[in-house]
């Protein structure tokens, strides 16, 4: 359907410049997308990223306390009618000081003809899911295809959604091991997600310990400005494969620059994040390819069983705009929302 088609479409349940549909996060979270769903959704946009046919410039951040953010993150993919900003948040003290979750954040998605906003949505739901289908297809063509283990540091809302989402694309996996700083936090999400994960989900010692327990591993901490590395270089063996959600906050610099295979989900995202004072160290030179390379097929995945290799997905707003399409039409479908006057 092209950009003109699917504006009519949409103009028959939405006065397009007159009014814009605002969706909640709970109003997102009914319009059903199950985890099969934003994984293809996710797919579509990383192979849409990878093979060039998006227009995406470097989040744009402002950092107005220690280890905080706000990021401005527009992004355009032309064959997928997908158009729109996500403007999110991310405060770490927000549940001790005010007993607010860490991130919050909200969505503007466009008219490709017009230019006219469309819909106003939470973005939080939305980066909840594509963030961990993200790692997942990852692991698909990145780790062993035989791996059994996976380890998972950090049980917030993307190590819950991570431990969900896995299984759907490391289709052997057995074991499941999670690790947090906050004991009550593993214990709740294994209670939360034994019962619907086949695998056997493991409340770890260590970091070490499940370090050394997995084939594949992913961490979900806070990006800090200053890394302070939990995982040393030495734990870690070929064969492995890291699937990084926080730069190298968790990481030691010398495991990404000596991993056979480096990959990045956007090179010029990273730089920008290097020029804005992240990577201390100096960003790794030895990137191999971006993510949505790998996932369209342009570049090789793994090649050879004993191959480290580090994959760095720091979430682009090409997945959200994409998931936010299918938000926005699976919503009109259903009569969701509250259509606010432009």
């Amino acid at each position: 359907m092209d950009s003109l088609a699917y504006r009519e479409t949409i103009g028959k349940k939405l006065a397009i410049g007159k009014e814009v549909l605002y969706l909640t996060k709970e109003e997102c979270m009914s319009t059903g997308l199950d985890t099969k769903e934003i994984i293809s959704i996710t797919r579509s946009a990383l192979e849409a990223h990878g093979k060039k046919e998006t227009e995406m410039p470097a989040k744009i951040g402002i950092h107005p306390l220690k280890n905080t953010f706000f990021h401005a993150m527009p992004a355009l993919v032309p064959g997928q009618n997908a158009c729109g900003m996500k403007w999110v948040e991310c405060f770490p003290q927000n549940p001790a000081r005010f007993n607010l979750a860490q991130t919050s954040g909200l969505l503007i998605f466009n008219d490709m003809e017009s230019g006219f906003p469309l819909a106003i949505m939470d973005a939080i739901w939305i980066t909840a899911k594509r963030t961990p289908a993200v790692s997942a297809l990852s692991a698909r063509h990145l780790a062993n295809p035989d791996a059994e283990t996976f380890g998972m540091f950090g049980c917030g809302v993307q190590g819950v959604e991570h431990v969900r989402f896995m299984p759907h694309e490391m289709k052997k996996l057995k074991k499941i091991y999670v690790y947090d700083i906050s004991p009550s936090r593993m214990d709740s999400l294994i209670e939360e997600l034994q019962p619907e994960i086949g695998a056997e989900i493991i409340k770890g010692s260590s970091v070490e310990q499940v370090v050394k327990s997995c084939e594949v591993l992913a961490s979900a901490t806070v990006i800090l400005e200053k890394p302070d590395p939990q995982v040393k270089d030495e734990w870690l063996q070929k064969g492995q494969t890291l699937l990084i959600c926080d730069l190298d906050s968790f990481w030691e610099i010398e495991t990404m620059r000596r991993a056979d295979k480096f990959i990045v989900d956007d090179i010029g995202q990273h730089r920008h994040f290097e020029e804005a004072g992240y990577y201390p160290y100096g960003m790794p030179e030895n990137i191999y390819a971006e993510t949505g390379e790998v996932v369209a097929g342009i570049k090789a995945g793994r090649e050879r069983k004993d191959e480290l290799i580090v994959a760095s997905n720091i979430g682009m707003a090409v997945e959200d705009v994409v998931m936010a399409r299918a938000v926005l039409d699976r919503a009109l479908e259903m009569g969701l929302g509250v259509k606010l006057p432009l």
